[in-house]
């Protein structure tokens, strides 16, 4: 299977992705809205078919990114039927199975932090994706939004406990920077309910933690309800000037046979040196604007800011550096040229030689 574990560090959410190596099939588990373009694009360059976006719960500290990644993936967005959301593909209940390629992920009930929270379980009982229910050395709160602390009591001795001791527990936040434990060691050490605790201990621990509301819950809340999906219909995210895509790094690239058909509306700027720019076997576009990258900060008043810029290299690596040299110093409207000028002559795209 294929795992990545993803982290946003303003909610202290971990989002995780899960795909089958054979078909390409994958999960999203707890998005984050405004994490959107990174998910989306580490799904786009491992090649990956997403199927479903699922919620271990109704959030109360950030809004879930299922309805972006539909309008992107066309994935289905499972959360439990016990919210009765909006937009939601598939109302989720205990025993359900969610099935991406060979794998799948068994649906378990775990209320007690709110009354539809959900933790998924791989079919090998090697991981389990607990939410908010069992945390890393902690559990959920249970003071808000049907929360009850018997229930969390019950739901984690009877469904997570329950599970071999050597099955890796992903929660949903950690505020410590522990990204994982396994049900044996929450059974041993978790000062809430592991070590023998019994009902009693659990519930006065509980209800006497004292913390204060999310921040964020008067809009979470509703806005999860509805699966994420805004209120008002969100203007495009993306730059309007091209088709620029968005990198797990960070990086916005545009296609060179994009550039090659609009050259008069963006402005090449070329950061190889000037001996690879006049006398290199790649050429250069002409037209291109030469300041190489070493001298790019220095220079950055050159770059004029009416048109977008197109940042040039040989492969690409130096030129989204420049992409990000020229966001510090305000010009936002730039993009690196995907694959620099490899990509281009491999396209057969025309170039042009000659001194500086």
């Amino acid at each position: 299977m294929i795992f990545r574990q993803l982290f946003d560090t303003v909610s202290s959410t971990y989002t995780y992705l899960l795909a089958d190596e054979a078909t390409r099939e994958a999960v999203l588990i707890d998005t984050v809205f405004e994490r959107h373009a990174r998910d989306a694009a580490l799904v786009r360059e491992l090649g990956l078919t997403l199927v479903a976006t699922l919620d271990t719960h109704c959030h109360a500290d950030h809004v879930t990114g299922a309805w972006l990644m539909r309008r992107v993936f066309g994935s289905r967005i499972g959360l439990a039927a016990a919210y009765a959301a909006q937009n939601v593909d598939l109302p989720l209940a205990h025993g359900d199975l969610v099935r991406f390629g060979a794998e799948a992920l068994e649906v378990r009930a775990t209320p007690g932090h709110t009354d539809g929270c959900l933790s998924f379980v791989s079919a090998d009982h090697r991981r389990v994706f607990t939410g908010d229910a069992l945390l890393v050395r902690g559990a959920g709160r249970t003071d808000f939004q049907g929360g009850d602390a018997h229930r969390l009591y019950r739901s984690i001795r009877e469904q997570l406990f329950s599970l071999p001791d050597a099955c890796v527990v992903y929660p949903g936040h950690d505020y410590d920077g522990r990204t994982s434990s396994t049900i044996g060691e929450e059974r041993a050490f978790n000062p809430r309910i592991g070590g023998g605790a019994r009902e009693e201990d659990f519930v006065g621990y509980m209800d006497n933690l004292g913390l204060p509301h999310p921040k964020q819950i008067a809009i979470a809340v509703p806005a999860n309800l509805r699966a994420g999906r805004p209120e008002e219909e969100l203007a495009p995210s993306a730059p309007t000037w091209g088709p620029l895509v968005t990198t797990y790094a960070g990086f916005s690239e545009i296609d060179p046979e994009w550039v090659a058909s609009h050259r008069d509306d963006v402005h090449l700027l070329d950061v190889r040196t000037a001996a690879e720019f006049a006398h290199g076997e790649l050429g250069h576009i002409a037209g291109a604007h030469l300041i190489p990258l070493d001298e790019l900060r220095q220079r950055v008043a050159e770059v004029p800011s009416d048109k977008p810029v197109v940042v040039i290299c040989q492969t690409g690596k130096r030129s989204a550096m420049g992409t990000l040299i020229l966001g510090r110093a305000g010009i936002t409207r730039s993009a690196n040229l995907a694959g620099g000028m490899v990509r281009w002559h491999q396209l057969g795209l025309p170039t042009a030689a000659g001194t500086v």
